[in-house]
């Protein structure tokens, strides 16, 4: 994804951390990572941004056991693209994409919508898992208007 919006975008393009500490996952994501009740995870949540205009929301979501060995350096991403990491790597597989359309009320939404000046009626987005380093960590990218404006695109 990231390749794609440094394409699309004109202008300049920057990553901005929004924030990064340990938590819960959302059950959803709990469920896709196979992870236990009340296991914890780094969660990363950033904007992918062009000209600095919001056009991506992502949110990472990687277990605490997950983080060791190469697989621990995604912990000191700071403000550096995910994906350039990931795609830099031998051996990175991904899983099937899921894409979902997003109403007010559910949390990814709420999340995403709060970095925008109004609320459309629905975001569009997909997550899907990756091995890196023999370990798997879930990525949620929420694609903001106006992406989906610039591109004319569906996800």
């Amino acid at each position: 994804m990231t390749k794609r919006v440094i394409g699309a975008c004109d202008g300049r393009f920057r990553v901005r951390l929004l924030s990064q500490s340990w938590g819960q996952p959302l059950l959803s994501e709990r469920r896709g990572l196979a992870m236990a009740a009340r296991e914890r995870a780094l969660v990363r949540q950033v904007l992918l941004l062009c000209d600095e205009v919001p056009w991506v929301y992502a949110r990472t979501i990687i277990p605490a056991s997950h983080l060791h060995g190469k697989t621990r350096r995604l912990g000191r991403l700071k403000e550096r693209p995910l994906g350039a990491v990931l795609f830099a790597s031998r051996g990175v597989h991904h899983g099937e994409m899921e894409v979902a359309r997003l109403l007010a009320g559910h949390r990814l939404y709420s999340a995403a919508a709060a970095q925008l000046a109004t609320s459309p009626p629905a975001l569009w987005g997909r997550r899907r898992l990756y091995s890196y380093g023999g370990k798997t960590l879930l990525v949620n990218e929420i694609f903001l208007p106006p992406l989906m404006e610039m591109t004319g695109e569906r996800p």
